[in-house]
C-alpha cells in the first residue's frame, strides 16, 4: 500500500530497473512491489510493468513507467547525506559508474536522469558554521569541486 505522501518519478519503461539499482546503492531501500499495465496505455501494452513501488533510503517513492515525454530536472535531487570520504565516494561512483554523470558542487545525474546530491555532513556543517569567514572559505572550496572533497573542504575550514 502507498504511503500517503510517495515522491512519484517518471521513467520511460525502466522504472524497475532504477528502482533496483537504487536499492542495491542505498541503505535502507528496497523494491517493495511491481504492479503490471492492466490494459494498453499510451506508454506500454497490457501487462508492461507499469509502477513500482519502492523506498530510496526510507523515503517512499513510486516509479511510473510514463514513457519518453517528461524528463527528469535537476529542480528535484535527492540530498543524501554522507559520513566521510568513503562512503562519498562509493555513492558518487555508483551513480557516475553506471552510467551518470558528474556535475558541480556535489551534484550528479544517474543514468535515469535523476540528480543526486551527495554532500558529506561535514560540508554541511562548514557552510553553516557561525564564523562567516569559515563558511565563506568553505563554500568557496565547495563551488571549485564536483565531487566533494572532504579534506579538500577541511583545509578551508582551517583557512
Amino acid at each position: 500500500m502507498l504511503s500517503k505522501n510517495t515522491i512519484c518519478l517518471w521513467f520511460d519503461g525502466d522504472a524497475l530497473d532504477a528502482a533496483r539499482f537504487y536499492a542495491e546503492t542505498f541503505p535502507d531501500s528496497a523494491v517493495k512491489a511491481v504492479h503490471h499495465a492492466p490494459g494498453d496505455y499510451p506508454a506500454g501494452k497490457q501487462g508492461d510493468v507499469l509502477t513500482v513501488e519502492f523506498t530510496v533510503m526510507g523515503i517512499p517513492c513510486l516509479g511510473l513507467n510514463g514513457g519518453a515525454g517528461v524528463k527528469h530536472s535537476e529542480a528535484f535531487s535527492f540530498q543524501v547525506a554522507t559520513e566521510d570520504q568513503a562512503e562519498t565516494d562509493r555513492l558518487w561512483n555508483a551513480i557516475v559508474g553506471n552510467g551518470g554523470k558528474e556535475n558541480v558542487c556535489g551534484w550528479c545525474q544517474d543514468k535515469w536522469g535523476l540528480s543526486w546530491q551527495i554532500t558529506p555532513r561535514m560540508l554541511s556543517e562548514a557552510i553553516t558554521d557561525p564564523d562567516p569567514a569559515v563558511a565563506k572559505r568553505a563554500f568557496e572550496a565547495m563551488m571549485k569541486m564536483g565531487k566533494i572533497d572532504v579534506a579538500g573542504i577541511e583545509a578551508a575550514r582551517r583557512g
